[in-house]
């Protein structure tokens, strides 16, 4: 006879392997189902992250568009279309050609400009002096300071010029009014928001593509023009030149677009510097589509200004042009007596949006030389210095404007100083652009680099041969 406790005894015995059994089992489910949920997790943030940087470059390669396009527009300032306007009436067709050259041109270099900003995570002038020292950035931000104020004020003559065409109130009594309330739109007024309504005026500038057609060219020398390159190489065949290559790459379109692109990436999340390489060359990417759309549009108002321009004023023997009136005829065949108002639009949109580019670009460059916070996206509270030297720089333009030049020739001498300063700091930015150092595996391309240094030796010697025919013999 089995004992009724011991039976209970055996069976309880026999169980406690099966529950050790079963609890195991469990614990082995639970940590497998716990694993399985630590490597879902991590899977989702992979995706998640992937999903992060493919959002960041669709909008590097597309919602980028933005700092080249404005750089761009800004490239036809009241300086450019005055320039522009001077070669055609001046030298005719034959400097066509120089809108189809200069174009690769502007497009390496401003991508180089843009790279660095990208890569580096800050303005020109900054990487400038950590990678060569304050010996070279203080004269770099110097040159850029003459020649931005040296423009502003030919900039701020001339939409007081216009001004005065369509309202006869004296230019005199219009600088003062215009270039202070310009300086305190900058600082009151959200840059962004301030260019996205000048943008539409800008768009004047393509009044001359269709004016060229109304102007009945002659064909057969503007095509001449277009695809043999010539040119006076006398004394003032030499300073259009020069003037054109310095208002089509101008020395404050440097600095913008490399200031600009940090702060592109900014609101795009990425913190300054930080950027993933595998987010770099998408981000890069997208910079050079924004800048070449930008420079094809800023070129293509070169090309159909200066056909105008000749076909109007030099056909009918205007060459000596010195007031803004006398610029507007280029447009009258389209526009007939609305031809002032046609380009006082256009010289006031661009002017309102080039002025701040300036004046911006010096601020950057000053902020980034002293250490203050910067960007046009800081309010002045948070940024009292940088807004300093927008004001300070505009004002100082100002003063520029009080000389007994005409607004156009003002505007022209702007565009050779350009000129001369603009290949003294291609030289700093081209080493920068080949330098592993700055830009470890992100340097510019053979190509563009060929192209970079092509345009720096270019400018020099058209610079330094123009000097010398200036030198009385």
């Amino acid at each position: 006879m089995i004992h009724v406790g011991r039976l209970y005894h055996r069976v309880d015995q026999q169980s406690i392997p099966l529950r050790m059994t079963m609890q195991y089992s469990d614990t082995r489910l639970l940590a497998r189902a716990e694993t399985d949920d630590v490597s879902m997790r991590q899977r989702l943030d992979k995706v998640d992250t992937r999903m992060t940087r493919a959002s960041r470059r669709m909008r590097a390669d597309i919602g980028a568009l933005g700092p080249g396009l404005i750089t761009g527009v800004a490239d036809d300032d009241p300086s450019g279309i005055s320039t522009y306007t001077v070669t055609g009436a001046t030298q005719g067709y034959q400097l066509l050609w120089l809108s189809i050259v200069t174009l690769p041109m502007i497009i390496a270099v401003q991508s180089i400009c843009a790279r660095i900003g990208i890569v580096r995570g800050q303005g020109l002038a900054q990487t400038i002096g950590e990678r060569y020292g304050r010996g070279w950035l203080i004269p770099v931000v110097g040159l850029l300071f003459i020649a931005n104020v040296v423009n502003i004020g030919a900039d701020i003559l001339a939409i007081a010029a216009v001004t005065d065409m369509l309202t006869s109130i004296p230019t005199r009594w219009l600088v003062a009014p215009i270039g202070i309330g310009i300086a305190l739109v900058q600082v009151i007024v959200p840059y962004p928001r301030f260019a996205r309504y000048l943008k539409v005026l800008t768009l004047v500038i393509f009044a001359y593509v269709i004016g060229a057609f109304f102007a009945n060219p002659d064909w057969g020398a503007a095509l001449r023009g277009t695809f043999v390159p010539a040119a006076d190489w006398s004394g003032p065949g030499l300073q259009t030149i020069v003037a054109v290559l310095g208002t089509t790459i101008s020395p404050y379109l440097f600095f913008w677009q490399a200031s600009a692109e940090v702060e592109e990436e900014e609101q795009m999340g990425i913190v300054a510097g930080k950027a993933d390489p595998e987010e770099i060359s998408p981000i890069i990417r997208g910079a050079r589509l924004d800048i070449s759309l930008g420079m094809l549009l800023s070129n293509i108002g070169f090309y159909f200004v200066v056909l105008t321009s000749a076909a109007t004023l030099f056909a009918s023997g205007q060459t000596n042009i010195q007031t803004a009136e006398q610029a507007a005829e280029a447009l009258r065949p389209l526009a007939g007596n609305a031809a002032s108002i046609l380009f006082a639009v256009g010289i006031i949109g661009t002017g309102l949006l080039a002025i701040p580019t300036m004046a911006g670009s010096v601020a950057y460059a000053a902020a980034e030389l002293f250490g203050w916070p910067e960007g046009l996206n800081n309010t002045f509270r948070r940024a009292p210095q940088f807004y300093s030297v927008i004001a300070l720089a505009t004002l100082l333009g100002i003063a520029m404007t009080f000389t007994s030049l005409g607004e156009i020739r003002a505007l022209y001498l702007s565009a050779i100083l350009n000129g001369l300063i603009a290949p003294l700091l291609l030289v700093v930015i081209m080493l920068l652009a080949g330098d592993r150092a700055v830009l470890g595996q992100f340097t510019a391309g053979r190509t563009v680099r060929f192209i970079g240094w092509t345009t720096t030796i270019a400018m020099l010697v058209v610079a330094i041969v123009m000097l010398i025919g200036l030198i009385p013999t």
